[in-house]
């Protein structure tokens, strides 16, 4: 029986700690995408490059929680009527206390967002 145990009890925990491994990867992706969305979104409102690029960051930044470790969100495409915006974020996954099961330092996530500017409104002045 304690043979058993000795065998198994490390495996379990290597188990354990490659779930709690792919739980960190996996939602920090989720809240990434979830700020690149709320980023594209609050830019398609502004009425130019400049203001959406801003909003952009700004909303990046409220979306993603205190621990994310990312850089400040980019903004591509022609803001012009019609047009697709996609913010981009890149942030990084740390593996800090994973280093038992091999996994040390970070990984990064790249997301994009993409979303039309409405064809109908008007775009880059008063």
């Amino acid at each position: 029986m304690s043979v058993e145990i000795v065998i198994l009890v490390p495996a379990l925990l290597l188990i354990l700690m490659l779930i709690v491994a792919m739980g960190r990867f996996v939602t920090a992706q989720g809240d990434v995408r979830a700020a690149t969305r709320e980023a594209v979104r609050a830019a398609t409102l502004e009425r130019d490059p400049a203001a959406a690029a801003r909003a952009a960051r700004d909303a990046a930044e409220a979306a993603l929680p205190e621990s994310a470790d990312c850089g400040p969100a980019t903004l591509s495409g022609n803001f012009v009527a019609g047009a697709t915006i996609t913010v981009s974020l890149d942030c990084s996954v740390s593996w800090a206390g994973l280093a038992p099961i091999g996994l040390t330092g970070s990984t990064t996530i790249n997301e994009q967002s993409s979303a039309p500017l409405d064809r109908y409104r008007r775009t880059g002045g008063p």
